[in-house]
């Protein structure tokens, strides 16, 4: 009976060992020089060295990996508005080169670009002209009014009603007409700037296209699939 809880005792002994050595193989060992200089080794990571870097072991010595100190909640914040600026960065600059493709697809040449300004132009020309065009109505309309406005200018209190609404309806239009006018002018001014806002940077993206620096990737149009 005695012999037989020896050997349980030893059965017990050797899996305790085997199961030791199992986490061993699993986890690894820990190790690290302490504050004092001392070095620390276990089979977990040491507190001792929260503050430096301990360094993960195979059972055979080598190295399996590394384990950076543990960092405060200050330098956690950090590190993690560093991490976001890096990522709001790499945004931009992803967004910056989204940009210059679509500007070279849309204008692989300066004659694209400058017949587009042309028409931009020209199409703010025509509705300026259709507001001259309303502004001469409108000019003709006072002519005529104010010759009727001849017959009451010893006693303007006799303006009939009427007409005295009919002068007011054209001066409002006509105020209209001088904004809608000057609206217009700034606009041209405004899609000058933004093509020669592109132009710039079209200059310097032709100049590297050309020297193989940039590269376009055109889009290919899907195939039409058998509805069968």
């Amino acid at each position: 009976m005695a012999k037989l809880t020896s050997l349980s005792s030893c059965v017990a002994l050797l899996l305790a060992l085997a199961a030791a050595l199992a986490q061993a193989q699993t986890s690894g060992i820990y190790t690290c020089v302490d504050a004092r200089g001392k070095r620390i080794t276990s089979d977990r990571p040491i507190p001792e060295c929260v503050d430096r870097e301990q360094k993960l072991l195979n059972p055979s010595g080598s190295v399996k990996g590394r384990i950076g100190p543990t960092l405060t909640a200050q330098e956690r914040a950090d590190v993690e508005a560093k991490e976001r600026l890096a990522l709001e960065e790499k945004g931009r600059r992803d967004e910056e080169k989204r940009r210059d493709r679509a500007l070279l697809l849309r204008y692989p040449s300066r004659v694209v670009h400058d017949n587009e300004r042309a028409a931009a132009i020209n199409q703010i020309g025509v509705v300026k002209a259709a507001a001259a065009k309303r502004v001469d109505e409108l000019n003709s309309q006072r002519k005529t009014l104010n010759v009727e406005l001849e017959f009451y200018k010893k006693d303007p209190s006799k303006v009939p009603p009427v007409m005295r609404r009919q002068l007011d309806e054209l001066t409002q239009s006509q105020a209209v007409q001088a904004r809608f006018i000057a609206d217009q002018d700034n606009e041209v001014k405004r899609v000058d700037a933004r093509f020669d806002e592109e132009l710039v940077r079209l200059k310097d993206l032709w100049a590297k296209q050309q020297a193989g620096a940039v590269t376009l990737t055109v889009p290919q149009p899907k195939k039409a699939t058998d509805p069968r």
